[in-house]
């Protein structure tokens, strides 16, 4: 297995990001530019520099590692008995995993061997072969839904929407499990009229076990201050919990299983 693929963090023991106790794998790039990305060391699919400070003071360190399929899987692996004892098993986030297909694919045929649950976090925004390939490989698929006005997707994440919405009735039709995550974004994609728009939508939808909320959080401004960037989302605050019990309340009247966060 000498397929290569570029990471910029593995995360173990993780909470979130699927059932159970997880490892979750970010993978290096994503054609997005969401204007409240909180992993902006993950977009660019190069290593960057970032500064970080210690006791001795501040220096750079290389954010982004190459790494073949096979060393991935060996690290996925360690943890292999809390996965079984728990139910959990490894996530594929990003970044975006589905810009790297024939890496993500190759991990996921090793952890398929091996009987660990593989998730897919993704955008959504990718060829329709791409998904038709790797979803068999996939036990669960967390599938992120921003804004569905197309004009405002585009200025807002910088790509068209068309082909996540379509990849997501190729999702819905299919028989690999999935659910639905919104970020609520202030003034952006908790709007009424997005979120109505996204209530319709889910209506119609056959397969969906439910939707996790994810509010936005002021994390990552220390990460653009460590990358050398303006932090795009200066000002604005996270939204009220009174806001997101609410958006929460919509959902579930439509008889959907609603979670707030991941």
């Amino acid at each position: 297995m000498m397929t290569q693929g570029t990471i910029f963090r593995i995360k173990r023991y993780a909470l979130h990001d699927g059932p159970g106790i997880r490892t979750t794998v970010f993978f290096k790039g994503c054609p997005l530019s969401c204007r409240w990305c909180h992993n902006p060391e993950g977009i660019d699919p190069r290593p960057v520099s970032m500064v970080k400070t210690a006791p001795e003071g501040a220096f750079h360190e290389t954010v982004g590692e190459v790494m073949e399929a096979a060393e991935l899987v060996a690290v996925i692996e360690k943890d292999q008995l809390f996965y079984d004892e728990s139910g959990g098993g490894v996530t594929f986030s990003g970044g975006e995993p589905l810009a790297q297909p024939q890496f993500l694919e190759a991990v996921l045929d090793a952890c398929n061997r091996c009987d660990i649950h593989s998730t897919l976090d993704t955008s959504g925004f990718a060829p329709a072969a791409v998904l038709d390939r790797l979803l068999p490989r996939l036990q669960l698929v967390l599938f992120d839904l921003k804004i569905m006005d197309a004009d405002l997707h585009r200025k807002y994440t910088g790509v068209s929407n068309e082909s996540i919405i379509e990849n997501l009735k190729r999702i819905d039709g299919g028989s690999t499990p999935w659910r639905l995550r919104i970020p609520l974004i202030p003034g952006m994609t908790d709007t009424e009229t997005n979120l109505e728009q996204i209530a319709r939508f889910a209506a119609g939808f056959k397969s969906i076990q439910g939707i996790d909320l994810l509010p936005f959080h002021r994390i990552a401004s220390g990460k653009y201050r460590r990358l050398g960037l303006a932090d795009p989302m200066t000002g604005t605050d996270p939204p009220s919990p009174d806001h997101v019990a609410a958006v929460k309340d919509r959902f579930e009247s439509a008889g959907l299983d609603v979670s707030i966060g991941g």
